[in-house]
């Protein structure tokens, strides 16, 4: 099987404070299955740390207050092609984030407030039929 993961589960440092989201339960399908680690993130050309970011209104900002929409869109956009060329079976993405989160993110208040709907990216895996699945759900 071919799955698509959000690369801090993977264990890749990539997360904005520059740790991961090692998850057991996604190193346990590593073997016998062709893993596909993504983070639009620093796809989208964000380093890695970075400031903590949000949706507000529609646009992806960061703590500090600057729009980062575009690196998050444009990363999104490398992961979708990702996705359309590997046709993976599954993708497995981060909860609560403004990238992977598949069913909440946080509000845009930087309170740690969780409202219902997606980040950017599964958002845009979502619109395109791909079998996108919260890391919680596993």
């Amino acid at each position: 099987m071919k799955i698509m993961v959000s690369a801090c589960l993977a264990g890749e440092n990539c997360k904005y404070n520059g740790g991961n989201n090692r998850n057991k339960k996604v190193e346990a399908l590593f073997d016998g299955n062709e893993i596909i680690p993504v983070c639009p993130e620093v796809m989208g050309g964000l380093p890695t740390p970075r400031a903590p970011s949000e949706i507000v209104h529609g646009i992806v900002i960061n703590k500090e207050g600057f729009s980062v929409d575009r690196e998050y869109r444009q990363g999104a956009e490398m992961v979708l092609k990702i996705a359309e060329l590997e046709r993976p079976d599954l993708i497995i993405l981060q909860s609560r984030s403004p990238s992977c989160g598949v069913k909440q993110r946080y509000d845009g208040t930087f309170t740690g407030t969780l409202i219902d709907g997606s980040g950017i990216t599964a958002e845009l895996l979502i619109e395109h039929g791909f079998p996108v699945v919260d890391v919680e759900d596993l």
